[in-house]
């Protein structure tokens, strides 16, 4: 060993290195342990004795696994929610009311659009269940008017036959046009509820509908047939007025003056006016009242009836469209100005011969979006596209999605929506295989089947309007007579008849009182208190604090890595100086004799014996050298001889 390093063994010895700069993961513990704060692992290495020595680390392992328990605890619970509600009682803004007859379109205006329908369903009508009416003068000319037309090939009967099947056997089914049995090769859809119990007819009634190639079929069939027929009607009716124009629709629709007899909201009269024609394509004709006409809301200052809406509709129900729809009266929705109003999903009926009142509630809906939830607060993380303009709804983003797979998957799009710009509607000539396709695509998005309820999420702001509603009975038999003649004659310009009960409804839209509930969603937890608890998790089982975790991560992470890769380093660095040193060559052999061989030379200093055989100085004979003469080493006597500079001059 070289002189250094024997000098660097010794201090080593003397002093040893730890803490960061120990040689080993074992000194390195050893010092972090004889160092630290933390109690309990400095108790495992100076404990004496094994029992105790083992009792000490139980416990240490014990008190840091329930460190991260509770800590883990403490995090999952940062992403929970707090629910404050408040109540505030101030000047409201009155929402927007969109008002729909039920019958869309005036019957005498669209019966010749729908006359071969007509008649294809009350021959399937008759010959299932010998059906016959009694009608009035308008509907004995209409039917009148739809015989004269007997006799031609039925249209609407062969695209979607209307069929009966024997309880039981749905391998045979009897056509409702020729009446005739005929195999059925298709799949039977019950539209019954698999919840429900319903009890099983002697015929089940349905209709069957085909792909283009007519390779594809499916039979939807109905516990009742009076679902059925309004099934197969509703979906020929959208067809046949799919292929009529926006503004024909609008004409053959209700006006405002014809639906709005009265008006009355905040003690002040109102009339047509004050609402915006909205158009929907299963409702026509709809009218928003305080739409955000000229950037301006209204608003009322006073709950109760008399400072809310007071309408009286006029529904002629004469003008009812027989198979479309089978109840009479309006559609009813509050909704925010910028939402869109989906009347089929959310509306309010009202009756006839009935006064209608509506009490309000508001209530404002603030929810966290992520982490805590999985609403949004717009279309940014929503993969749909916006179809409506209208602000982001839960209930758009669904119709937005199934509107897309319709687009997608049938190549047009469905007609109870709104259409994007440039859309096509679907109509027979255009898309022959729409009615299929639509069928098949609405069912799976009734179960849930398409993926929009997945896709699609609630927004995290919200108003929402709880209604009360009660009835009384309009207009009293008293009042009765004045109350219909002034009626008539106010409504003489539009209506060319006696009004009667039975063709107005009276609706009442107010504010309960003005009190504004506001339900806000805050976190339970904050950055700050989730450290403080961490602080006193650590604080409690191991006497802890943020600087004793700082040391933690030091030694146990940077330290002991350092010198993992420390060894690693000089491991890699000696393999690497064994590769590239030159072989050595072999040592030759040492000569005997009188020869004078080369001297290893140790790191000791020369003895007397080792110094014989030192190499010879610069220039001497090496080799041959002989044997010293051993009488030249015996001893003269000293000092025989005086030299002349070293003799004592003689005393005089």
């Amino acid at each position: 060993m070289a002189p250094g390093e024997k000098i660097k063994a010794k201090i080593k010895k003397n002093l040893p290195v730890t803490g960061p700069q120990a040689p080993n993961i074992k000194e390195l513990m050893q010092w972090y342990c004889l160092n630290t704060n933390t109690h309990g692992c400095r108790r495992i290495v100076v404990s004496r004795g094994r029992l105790r020595r083992l009792l000490w680390i139980l416990f240490t392992l014990t008190a840091v696994a329930l460190i991260f328990w509770q800590c883990a605890l403490l995090i999952s619970s940062f992403y929970t929610v707090s629910v404050s509600i408040k109540v505030h009682f101030q000047k409201l803004d009155f929402p927007a009311v969109t008002i729909c007859n039920i019958n869309p379109y005036r019957y005498s205006a669209v019966r010749h659009l729908l006359a071969d329908l007509e008649q294809e369903t009350r021959a399937a009508l008759k010959t299932l269940y010998g059906f016959s009416e009694i009608t009035s003068r308008k509907r004995r000319e209409a039917q009148s008017w739809s015989s004269a037309r007997k006799g031609t090939d039925p249209k609407f009967l062969n695209l979607a036959p209307l069929m009966a099947f024997e309880k039981g056997d749905t391998g045979k089914a009897r056509d409702f046009f020729t009446g005739r049995k005929r195999r059925v090769n298709a799949r039977i859809i019950h539209k019954a509820s698999d919840v429900m119990h319903i009890h099983n007819s002697k015929e089940v009634v349905g209709f069957q509908l085909c792909s283009n190639d007519t390779s594809d079929c499916a039979v939807y069939t109905f516990s009742s047939g009076v679902n059925a027929i309004q099934e197969w009607y509703k979906l020929h009716y959208m067809n046949i007025m799919a292929q009529v124009s926006q503004e024909k629709k609008i004409n053959m629709s209700y006006s405002a003056d014809e639906l709005l007899v009265t008006c009355f909201f905040d003690g002040v009269s109102c009339d047509a006016r004050n609402f915006t024609l909205f158009h929907h394509p299963m409702y026509g004709n709809c009218y928003t009242f305080n739409n955000r006409q000229n950037e301006t809301i209204l608003s009322t200052s006073m709950g109760g009836s008399e400072f809310g809406l007071q309408v009286i509709l006029y529904i002629n129900e004469e003008e009812y469209n027989p198979f479309l729809v089978s109840s009479t009266g309006a559609k009813v929705i509050v909704h925010r100005q910028d939402e869109y109003p989906f009347v089929e999903d959310v509306g309010t009926e009202i009756e006839t011969a009935m006064a209608t009142s509506i009490g309000m509630h508001l209530t404002e809906s603030f929810k966290l979006s992520d982490p805590y939830s999985q609403c949004t607060e717009d279309w940014s993380d929503v993969q749909i596209t916006n179809i409506y303009n209208a602000t982001y709804s839960l209930q758009i983003c669904l119709h937005s999605c199934f509107q897309a797979k319709m687009v997608e998957n049938c190549g047009c799009a469905q007609y109870s929506q709104p259409l994007p710009q440039g859309a096509d509607y679907c109509n027979y000539q255009q898309h022959p295989n729409w009615m299929y396709c639509y069928y098949q695509l609405h069912q799976a998005f009734v179960r849930e089947e398409l993926g929009c309820q997945s896709v699609c999420k609630e927004a995290c702001s919200f108003k929402e309007w709880t209604l009360t509603t009660s009835l009384a009975q309009w207009p009293s038999e008293v009042s009765e007579k004045w109350l219909l003649s002034v009626l008539t004659w106010d409504q003489s310009q539009q209506i060319k008849k006696k009004l009667n009960k039975t063709d107005l409804a009276k609706l009442l839209i107010f504010y309960k009182d003005l009190n504004q509930r506001s339900i806000m969603e805050n976190p339970a937890n904050s950055i700050e208190q989730l450290l403080s608890n961490i602080g006193g998790q650590l604080g409690l089982w191991m006497s802890c604090s943020v600087v004793c975790v700082i040391e933690i991560i030091e030694v146990f992470f940077i330290d002991s890595l350092s010198i993992i890769a420390r060894h690693q380093w000089h491991k890699a660095k000696g393999w690497w100086a064994q590769r590239r040193a030159p072989a050595c060559p072999e040592a030759p052999h040492t000569p005997q004799g009188r020869d004078n061989p080369g001297l290893n030379i140790d790191d000791d200093l020369p003895t007397f014996t080792s110094a014989l055989s030192l190499p010879p100085a610069p220039g001497a004979q090496v080799p041959g050298t002989p044997p010293p003469r051993y009488n030249t080493l015996r001893l003269e006597r000293a000092f025989s001889s005086q030299l002349t500079d070293t003799q004592v001059p003689a005393e005089s």
